[in-house]
């Protein structure tokens, strides 16, 4: 099933929800939170306007904690505070930066006055905006590679992380002038194609447990750490994580992972390079080093597989193309409730989490999209790409989109290197509109298409 053909139980689902609301069923915020997860909301999204001042590709987007201000950052080395509500600057200076500036985030708690940002000079920088609009800039740390993304300890003033294309994950107090080297992420080492460490790309935390850290690169493991593990005086240089992600058939066939988010639930999603966007639910992963429990020597010195055939819970994302860049992946909804992500062919791809049908692919660059920042109060999506500029979707529509999604994945699949267990896909349109089926009738559709994520069978024997 590619398209749903169940839009109608959207709109009469707002009706009920509403009629519960007004009876006492629901709390006030109950309905605010359905309301922003309506797919209706989601068929009606569209670029409400377009910020524009950058002077290069704009590599990271993010929003503070109450979603009034955005704040960006660029090749052009700059960071820029939006008020994207209005559509213009609120305040732009300088990162410090060498070369193009890869993340920019606000510390919690501050005030929106103390950012963090990371750049592909491979430096960590903190930005203090003091009264008056002006503002220091402060050289914390080095990697010896490119700094693609920083973790923000939940609820944290001055707790951050960083991970770098040396491998290393580095721990920051804002309190200390110096940052600690907590580990350096290697490749396991009886892997045939033995690397001595992971060129990461993603690092992300936990928001229901901050003692939980998941980081990815240029291998095929996402791997999650226990940081309470780790001594913050440096001394512990490397270790085991406490858990590691991947499907069985990625297993040494991978270029690696470019993108990871946790979800509400503790659940890790996951983009592959040249592949899929997977969903793994908590404590379903590999283990702590997955090749030495997942192969055994017979009596010719050959290995095996020992991983279980299926992974339960595990859901699978297709359709979009992830080869060129670093492109993330997230959630959206108040609780959720979808998958999104950017595509080499310059859309926007948005799927239902559970049962992983793709609902959109909206047209958010000429190239590629790459970021994708979702308002964490009201339904709204912030996306960037290589473009000069930032892209504001809200629900704007007037009607529900009808977008032909069938040409898009034909041109993603025939640019794509899938391996032939992917290459036969189901592209026929679904015409059932019974709006008396229910929502779980999703996951249980066997059709193998190329959008609709099912729970993922590993075995590919």
């Amino acid at each position: 099933m590619v398209i749903s053909g169940k839009r109608k139980r959207c709109c009469s689902s707002g009706v009920f929800n509403l009629y519960q609301r007004e009876v006492g069923v629901l709390s006030p915020r109950t309905f605010a939170d359905r309301a922003r997860a309506s797919e209706d909301l989601i068929f009606r999204l569209g670029i409400d306007r377009r910020l524009n001042k950058h002077q290069g590709c704009v590599n990271t987007v993010s929003l503070n904690a109450d979603g009034n201000t955005l704040i960006s950052g660029s090749d052009d080395r700059m960071i820029i505070l939006w008020d994207w509500e209005v559509g213009t600057a609120r305040m732009s200076f300088d990162s410090g930066h060498k070369n193009n500036v890869f993340q920019a985030r606000f510390m919690p708690y501050t005030g929106d006055r103390t950012v963090v940002t990371s750049a592909a000079d491979g430096e960590v920088r903190v930005a203090k905006i003091l009264e008056g609009g002006k503002v220091t800039v402060e050289l914390l740390a080095e990697h010896k590679g490119a700094v693609h993304k920083v973790a923000i300890e939940p609820g944290s003033p001055h707790v951050f992380y960083s991970c770098g294309e040396d491998g290393v994950v580095q721990h920051f107090d804002l309190r200390s002038k110096s940052s600690t080297k907590l580990f350096i992420c290697r490749s396991f080492k009886r892997r045939p194609a033995y690397i001595s460490l992971v060129n990461l790309h993603a690092i992300v935390i936990d928001p229901r447990n901050p003692n939980f850290l998941a980081v990815a690169g240029e291998d095929d493991y996402a791997r999650v750490y226990d940081i309470r593990k780790y001594k913050w005086d440096g001394s512990t240089n490397y270790g085991l994580p406490y858990d590691c992600f991947c499907p069985q058939h990625l297993i040494d066939h991978t270029y690696g992972i470019t993108g990871l988010a946790f979800s509400d639930a503790s659940e890790l999603l996951v983009s592959y390079i040249n592949e899929f966007i997977y969903l793994f639910p908590k404590d379903q992963g590999l283990g702590s080093d997955p090749v030495a429990s997942s192969l055994v020597s017979d009596s010719d010195s050959d290995t095996i597989s020992v991983y279980p055939d299926t992974r339960p819970g595990v859901m699978v994302y297709k359709g979009h193309r992830n080869r060129n860049t670093v492109k993330g992946v997230s959630f959206f909804g108040p609780n959720s409730e979808y998958v999104v992500s950017g595509s080499d062919c310059g859309h926007i791809f948005l799927w239902r989490k559970k049962g992983g049908e793709l609902l959109r692919a909206m047209e958010g660059d000429k190239y590629v999209v790459n970021c994708i920042e979702s308002h964490p109060c009201t339904t709204m999506i912030a996306s960037s790409g290589m473009e000069n500029d930032i892209k504001i979707w809200v629900p704007n529509a007037k009607e529900p989109a009808h977008a032909n999604l069938e040409e898009i994945l034909m041109a993603n699949l025939s640019e794509s290197d899938f391996d032939d267990d992917y290459n036969d896909y189901d592209l026929e349109s679904d015409d059932d509109d019974n709006d008396d089926d229910d929502d779980d009738d999703d996951n249980d559709n066997d059709n193998d298409s190329f959008v609709d994520g099912d729970d993922v069978d590993f075995d590919f024997d």
